[in-house]
């Protein structure tokens, strides 16, 4: 499986879309860690949706919408 999910920065309220295959809220905390240059500087965040796909590839087209 998995997942698109969409944060919210506590700071700014600015969102980030991203994908993954963990748990969402396993790659929310690894965000709040400051994992990239983004979520670094606009970070904490909370996880706001989340949406579940069985195939890799729908996952990325949602993430690009």
């Amino acid at each position: 499986m998995f997942t698109v999910y969409v944060l919210k920065s506590l700071r700014n309220s600015k969102r980030y879309v991203g994908y993954t295959s963990k748990n969402a809220s396993a790659r929310l905390k690894e965000h709040n860690h400051g994992t990239n240059k983004f979520t670094k500087q606009n970070g904490p965040f909370e996880l706001c949706r989340q949406e579940l796909y069985s195939i890799k590839t729908e996952a990325i087209k949602r993430e690009n919408f």
